[in-house]
């Protein structure tokens, strides 16, 4: 064998030890000519799945959602939201009513869109009071809620509607109904009740959560049952247990006091043909012998027939005199008729915000009239849209309630707009909220902005 083939194996056995591709080091073989990179190449380190941009996107909304003026806007934006999409509504819900009167098309739009500009006003002055006034104005009011309460019963004076003697009449066409005002009284009066015995650490004794506030509010509702308005009375029975909720009243005080209300409901019930019948029209598919199941049924025919998107704005059928009350009580089914069930959903969702906004304000305050006055007219609202569009639905029975800030009706939207301007006040009470609108002023931004102008490099923009 030549000399050169015996010197070749070992110097190749020599080479594949030091740079062979079994011993040879990833650094050595990237430097070699000819070898492909990708063959050199690293394993890769296994990489969870990319959460990283979600999770920035979660903190980012959830920072967002924690700033001190969330509240404040939803209260704001909802609630004025609901009020525009109201007035569209009433004007197309209440075209074909007002014909069949013989009164002019916008008739019914006129006047509520009178008293939206009054409520406006209402909830403006109501957002801008200290919290010192509201409570001051508190027993003025429930004095003039019982005052007038107390006159709708006097005949003569009192004038019922659809059954109801709940109504004093003003003159010309406007009338006024103030048990819609006692649910206003009743929220600050026993807001600032509970506040000032909490001041003095008498909560603890259920006597002194008790009285006055339940003896009070038996007392109104006594009067609004004397006119027959069994909505009503259920709205105020919902506020006195949400301020006994937040009062922190013992199970055992609060089943007792849910066990007597709803005794003496039953009763009122069982005693009345109308409401047993109203009672009975729950989940209703047909319209009964004798049509009791009317309202209810085609409240159900208006929402189904509505689609997804609905049929349009003026296009709905069931207001041509097949819905009574396509203005007032069963306006959510004309929204649902013409809107669909888009439209439906952006109600619902706007009501989900205000009350989201208005546990909020109570849940962050450390002012204990604040805490229960926000959470009554929460309460309130909230109890309020549920028993409407639950009747609406056929889940609960007709209550005769409007829907809060979007039903026809000037005597119900006045109060709960100035309920709305205390949600508004007492957002704006947060001392964050406070700082943050400070700095929101165009005066102290345009002085931040020429302190942060000083403070610039020169000559950089």
């Amino acid at each position: 064998m030549p000399a050169d083939d015996t010197d070749a194996a070992p110097s190749g056995r020599v080479r594949s030890r030091r740079t062979g591709s079994k011993g040879a080091s990833p650094a050595i073989e990237a430097r070699r000519p000819g070898r492909s990179p990708a063959l050199t190449r690293r394993p890769s380190v296994s990489r969870p799945p990319r959460s990283r941009g979600a999770r920035r996107l979660y903190e980012q909304a959830r920072r967002a959602w924690d700033r001190p003026l969330t509240s404040y806007y939803l209260i704001l934006g909802s609630s004025l939201l609901i009020t525009v999409l109201g007035l569209v509504m009433v004007y197309s819900a209440s075209m074909i009513k007002a014909l069949e009167l013989s009164l002019p098309a916008s008739y019914f739009f006129r006047k509520q869109f009178l008293a939206a500009a009054i409520g406006t006003g209402l909830l403006l002055v109501a957002s801008r009071m200290p919290a010192k006034l509201h409570r001051a104005l508190s027993y003025p009011l429930l004095m003039g809620a019982i005052f007038l309460m107390v006159l709708v019963q006097i005949p003569g004076i009192g004038h019922a509607v659809n059954g109801n003697q709940n109504w004093i009449y003003l003159g010309g066409p406007f009338q006024l109904q103030p048990s819609e005002f006692g649910k206003l009284a009743l929220i600050l009066w026993g807001a600032d009740l509970l506040a000032r015995k909490q001041d003095k650490r008498l909560l603890t004794q259920w006597k002194h959560m008790l009285v006055p506030l339940v003896p009070v509010a038996f007392l109104l509702l006594g009067l609004i049952m004397l006119g027959g308005d069994m909505g009503t009375a259920i709205i105020l029975t919902a506020i006195l247990f949400g301020l006994l909720w937040l009062a922190g009243a013992p199970t055992r005080l609060f089943a007792g006091v849910l066990g007597i209300a709803a005794l003496v409901g039953l009763m009122f019930i069982k005693t009345n043909a109308n409401r047993m019948s109203r009672l009975s029209c729950i989940g209703a598919i047909d319209l009964g012998p004798q049509g009791e199941c009317w309202q209810a049924v085609h409240g159900i025919y208006a929402l189904a027939s509505g689609g997804w998107f609905g049929s349009g704005l003026g296009a709905s059928v069931e207001k041509w005199g097949q819905l009574p009350e396509p203005h007032t009580d069963f306006i959510f089914a004309i929204a649902g008729e013409e809107l669909g069930l888009a439209g439906t959903l952006s109600v619902l969702a706007l009501f989900a915000a205000l009350g989201y906004a208005g546990i909020r304000v109570a849940g962050r305050t450390e002012d204990p009239f604040v805490r229960y006055a926000a959470g009554g007219v929460t309460t309130w609202i909230t109890a309020q849209a549920v028993v409407n569009i639950g009747a609406v639905l056929g889940l609960l029975p007709i209550a005769g309630v409007p829907l809060p800030l979007f039903s026809y009706g000037g005597s119900a939207l006045l109060p709960t707009m100035f309920a709305v301007g205390l949600l508004i006040a007492f957002a704006r009470e947060d001392p964050a909220a406070k700082a943050a609108l400070a700095v929101r002023r165009p005066g102290v931004r345009w002085k931040t902005m020429r302190r942060r102008v000083k403070m610039r490099p020169s000559g950089e923009r």
